[in-house]
């Protein structure tokens, strides 16, 4: 996992709010563009730095391209930043 570019693509708030969106289930490109007051290009930048990150899958059914969250980055992601808990019960 790239830990840097997850955290480069999150810190994004667009991007943040695509993976809001896209909690709900998947949505294709013109669902997404549609859902924001900015350019085709502008949203498939975003969407583009999503998907170099892993936080989201492409599929392509015809003319169209469908995006959805991939869960096992965020998992991943999580399991990272739980490792910086530690032990509450030790003392130091």
């Amino acid at each position: 996992m790239a830990i840097s570019e997850t955290l480069k693509a999150v810190s994004d708030p667009v991007r943040r709010e695509i993976l809001e969106l896209l909690k709900g289930g998947r949505k294709s490109a013109g669902e997404i563009a549609g859902m924001f007051n900015l350019t085709g290009a502008t949203v498939s930048y975003h969407l583009s730095q999503l998907k170099k990150a892993g936080l989201i899958a492409e599929t392509k059914q015809k003319n169209y391209v469908y995006y959805e969250i991939n869960v096992s980055v965020f998992e991943e992601l999580l399991v990272w930043i739980a490792g910086f808990g530690g032990n509450r019960n030790e003392k130091t």
